[in-house]
């Protein structure tokens, strides 16, 4: 395998670091203090290409690989966690799910505003009761005719509020039959269907996250995603694709907290020179700079896979899993290495730590990914 960056990866990069360097960097604390999501960002992203970038251009997308999408999300998260799980979340859980599992008539009513970012989307699986244990989820649709009729709530949803289009997963049938859940597209506006802001979370603060609430919403057969009861099966490849982004946004996070600790540490002097000379300090940019080459060439093995059309589901579950924790403790030695100053939002390193932490929890616990790993293996 050759992971040495195309011309096309390099253009990728640069273009994202000016955008960020230009629209985010300059408002990262204000949209972290206050929980802003920047809508109007997001949609420049749009604009440029990120918001549906391996979706085809037949649909508005950018028609690229996971190598360029990856390469985006490390340039993203290298600056905001927060804006980095954004542009994850929205182009590989609701983009990815109507790209990879809807019909054609669905794919061209809904692409084209999503892969633009003339929509922004949402996309549901988690409950306030079922986040590992998705079968045990409580909301449900009941069919009615030609529509179907759905109750219950989502939460810990990215967009959930902002979101102008929203890919959910609801019980159609008997409880724990992985069979009994079905995809639904449900539009911002349909009636009886609202959300709620999740406020003061740790970290990635400028990423909406809400509470999705179905109150009697009535959805027609219509925007059913595929055959009804294939929807966790539907889930769990999404999930596969989607720990490549989480590991992605990870190593953009780690790599974010490793470059403010080595300039600090040239910076910084004690005992008459720069604390980069002292050992201590060397030792711990030595582990950090490994365990991040460690976890990019796993995530690169996962987006080739994801590129050549394979199966993903260990290999995501390897970098989703490594990529996160080296990502906490890379953000945990920054601050470390920065001292008292680390421990400050007046230095960079406590936002990379925070952010990090959800990167081990979203898309799949450290826990869940060992299982997944296990599981593999064992098989």
């Amino acid at each position: 395998m050759n992971f040495t960056p195309t011309e096309s990866q390099q253009m990728i990069a640069q273009m994202v670091r000016d955008f960020a360097e230009k629209e985010i960097r300059p408002h990262v604390m204000h949209w972290d203090e206050n929980e802003i999501f920047p809508v109007d960002v997001m949609k420049k992203m749009g604009e440029l290409g990120l918001l549906g970038i391996f979706v085809p251009q037949q649909y508005g997308g950018s028609g690229l690989s996971y190598f360029e999408y990856m390469t985006a999300l490390v340039e993203l998260g290298k600056v905001c966690g927060g804006m980095a799980l954004s542009v994850a979340a929205h182009n590989s859980l609701c983009t990815g799910h109507i790209y990879y599992h809807a019909n054609e008539e669905q794919k061209q009513k809904y692409l084209p505003k999503l892969a633009t970012g003339e929509w922004i989307g949402a996309w549901g699986l988690t409950e306030a009761n079922t986040g590992s244990d998705a079968m045990r989820m409580k909301c449900v649709a009941k069919k009615d005719g030609n529509e179907w009729v759905i109750n219950g709530t989502k939460n810990w949803i990215t967009h959930g509020l902002s979101g102008d289009v929203a890919v959910v997963l609801v019980r159609t049938g008997d409880l724990l039959d992985s069979n009994g859940i079905s995809a639904f597209i449900v539009e911002k506006g349909t009636p009886g269907f609202s959300a709620v802001k999740i406020k003061q979370k740790l970290g990635v603060r400028a990423s909406e996250t809400a509470e999705l609430i179905f109150d009697n919403v009535r959805i027609p057969e219509s925007n059913v995603i595929g055959e009804v009861g294939q929807g966790f099966k539907q889930a769990m490849k999404v999930l596969d694709g989607g720990r490549i982004s989480i590991a992605s946004v990870s190593l953009g996070i780690a790599k974010g907290a490793y470059e403010a600790a080595v300039k600090y540490a040239k910076e910084r002097e004690q005992f008459g020179q720069p604390i980069a000379n002292f050992q201590a300090i060397g030792f711990k940019l030595a582990d950090m700079a490994t365990e991040i080459e460690a976890a990019e060439l796993l995530t690169l093995k996962a987006a080739d896979l994801k590129n050549r059309g394979e199966k993903v589901t260990k290999a995501g579950a390897f970098a989703k899993y490594y990529a996160s924790e080296v990502s906490v403790k890379c953000g945990n030695e920054a601050v470390q290495i920065m001292g008292g100053y680390g421990f400050t939002k007046e230095f960079p390193a406590e936002k990379f730590l925070r952010d990090s932490k959800l990167m081990t929890i979203g898309e799949g616990t450290s826990e869940i990914q060992k299982l997944v790993i296990a599981r593999n293996l064992l098989s």
